[in-house]
């Protein structure tokens, strides 16, 4: 894939709603079913044919996520530094696991395998969800350098929440893998803000 900006911004919309789940859930606050089925179906997605495929096909899906590089990246004071803390673990996992070609392929086929489960339940069923938990543990979490997560500690005790969590981590690789395919790296959070700012306002005006 050639580098595009467009593209690394639908990648960063995409990991900026992932983890911005991960936070929901891990504090117990009120998280959209239909946005957790919307991040978890990215992972499934293994061949489509233009990145916005990826996450449905509609830019609008991917508003939350876009407002949230603006605000991350903008000059205003919501700064939200656990998120930032997340995006930037992810990063450096998929990073590990690009450098890992036999838990690339594990997890691909690992992933398709899944595929087929999907006829019979849908994405966000307690089965698949555990499935795609142990999906993460087995070929990411394996690879070092895990996210701490922060939250409610309760909460962030039950099975059901683990699950939402490391699914919705493995969701945020998936388009964090896009992002590198597509040119990103951290240094463009650094040297490239700007044009990764007025491309997000870019593409919040369109929706």
């Amino acid at each position: 894939m050639q580098s595009s900006l467009s593209t690394q911004i639908i990648a960063m919309a995409g990991l900026c709603q992932a983890v911005k789940l991960v936070q929901c859930y891990a504090r117990a606050k009120p998280c959209e079913q239909a946005q957790l089925a919307r991040c978890l179906s990215t992972v499934v997605n293994l061949n489509p044919d233009t990145p916005h495929d990826v996450y449905g096909g509609e830019l609008h899906y991917l508003e939350d996520g876009l407002q949230l590089i603006k605000e991350q990246l903008g000059d205003g004071p919501k700064k939200d530094v656990e998120l930032t803390r997340y995006i930037v673990g992810v990063l450096a996992l998929e990073r590990r696991l690009n450098k890992a070609p036999g838990n690339m392929a594990s997890l691909g086929e690992q992933l398709s395998q899944l595929e087929r489960q999907l006829q019979h339940f849908s994405i966000t069923d307690d089965n698949i969800l555990a499935r795609l938990a142990d999906i993460y543990t087995d070929n990411i979490s394996s690879l070092g350098a895990r996210i701490q997560i922060y939250g409610e500690p309760e909460q962030l005790k039950q099975s059901a929440v683990q699950h939402k969590v490391r699914a919705l981590l493995l969701s945020a690789v998936r388009s964090a893998v896009l992002w590198r395919q597509a040119g990103g790296s951290r240094l463009h959070f650094i040297f490239k803000r700007r044009k990764l700012l007025a491309a997000a306002q870019a593409a919040l005006s369109s929706i």
